[in-house]
């Protein structure tokens, strides 16, 4: 049986928002911009941005809870990577999210749209940092056996090295 731990099941939702974001916060700028929906309709994106920002600090600690488990299979400069990306990824979009919120504020004032603009295109940077953090995540799991640890009888499988990875045997057909 597997031990499912909660950093896959918390990880997914950050990603699938940061893909999103630059859709919804683009979508929300242009109404605004053309007066289709009143200024404060920018605050959907304020929260949403805000449920990134919480999802990926619940992410980054239950990840450093596994962290312990995996380096038992997995180098620990390859963890740190992941870990360095996912921070990255997590302060930039609080950082983000502090600009939504100031565009929120000035709504009614000249700077609140320009702000908004400047945070709409900021959600497309926050997106490529989430993709960098999946993609070594996905590496420590797919590549370098990560989730080996949390089968029952976490036992390396025979032959494996400090990376998890189970050399390819030659067969003869």
């Amino acid at each position: 049986m597997f031990e499912l731990p909660m950093h896959p099941k918390i990880v997914h939702l950050p990603m699938a928002l940061a893909v999103l974001m630059p859709l919804i916060a683009g979508g929300l700028l242009l109404a605004w911009w053309r007066q289709w929906l009143p200024s404060r309709a920018w605050l959907m994106a304020v929260g949403l941005q805000g449920v990134l920002v919480l999802s990926s600090v619940m992410a980054m600690r239950s990840g450093e809870g596994d962290e312990e488990r995996v380096e038992k299979v997995v180098s620990g400069k390859i963890i740190h990577e992941h870990e360095e990306a996912a921070e990255l990824f997590t302060w930039t979009a609080a950082g983000l999210f502090a600009l939504m919120i100031g565009a929120a504020l000035t709504a009614s004032r000249r700077p609140g749209l320009p702000l908004a603009a400047v945070a709409a295109l900021g959600t497309l940077g926050v997106a490529g940092l989430g993709y960098r953090a999946g993609q070594a995540g996905g590496e420590l799991v797919y590549q370098h056996g990560a989730a080996q640890v949390f089968a029952s009888g976490a036992a390396l499988p025979q032959g494996a090295g400090h990376d998890g990875a189970v050399p390819k045997e030659e067969h003869e057909d």
